[in-house]
């Protein structure tokens, strides 16, 4: 079969059961945005949700952009090969705030509402960053383009093709990855210039998250002491009267 019309195939493949996809990807975004402890008032950890389902041209031009005469993606071989078809992306302010969203996360796995079709990574150039995702379980793995993420891949059933990949970041590695998305994808830049400069915004980014980490731990840490200051006032009131 001539390569174009394998790739139509598997295209249609995909548009055969595209409505599967939405109908996980739905419950992934509900399980997000349903939850109270990740959504409370004034105070929430997630600060937006993405979604996107993969458009059929792009996913047309990505199976002939990594086609292989060795190993061609088809028709029958798609839900394997390419595993992102539907996307979830979970965006939050600082980094303190992901062990919640990644608890959230195993939890669904525990309860066996979600599959993982292989272990989470996170992705991070930061040692310090890595140390940390290590600490929670996670794979860490540098990339060589400064790429930072934390990636999971799930699905409804263990042995489901239906799979949704969910993305963890910070707002600041939001900036980087849309800045970097735009110069690099679908083709790489030839750019010395922009590579050095995304690798010097990268490192920006990591000095951002950390800092709003820090004001935000001044703060709780100047609300407690508030917090106790005020019990402290009341409970010597309350021992003061007849």
């Amino acid at each position: 079969m001539p390569r174009e019309a394998i790739i139509n195939a598997a295209v249609e493949a995909y548009q055969n059961e595209k409505h599967f996809f939405e109908k996980f990807l739905n419950g992934v975004v509900d399980s997000f945005r349903l939850e109270p402890s990740l959504n409370r008032y004034g105070n929430p950890l997630i600060y937006t949700i993405k979604s996107r389902l993969k458009d059929s041209a792009h996913l047309k031009e990505k199976i002939s952009r990594k086609w292989s005469d060795d190993n061609p993606i088809t028709a029958d071989n798609l839900f394997q090969q390419v595993t992102d078809l539907a996307g979830v992306r979970v965006l939050h302010l600082y980094q303190d705030q992901f062990p919640e969203i990644h608890a959230h996360i195993i939890k669904q796995v525990e309860a066996g509402d979600w599959f993982f079709r292989e272990p989470p990574v996170a992705y991070s150039w930061d040692p310090e960053a890595s140390r940390f995702f290590e600490s929670l379980g996670l794979s860490a793995v540098t990339r060589e383009t400064y790429y930072t993420s934390i990636h999971y891949i799930v699905s409804p059933k263990q042995n489901s093709t239906i799979y949704c990949e969910i993305q963890v970041r910070t707002l600041f590695e939001e900036i980087w990855g849309e800045i970097d998305h735009t110069i690099n994808y679908p083709t790489p830049t030839n750019s010395r210039s922009c590579k050095e400069q995304l690798r010097v915004l990268s490192k920006l980014v990591s000095t951002g998250t950390r800092l709003a980490d820090s004001i935000f731990r001044s703060q709780k840490e100047l609300n407690e002491q508030e917090a106790e200051a005020r019990s402290k006032v009341e409970a010597s009131a309350d021992s003061e009267k007849p």
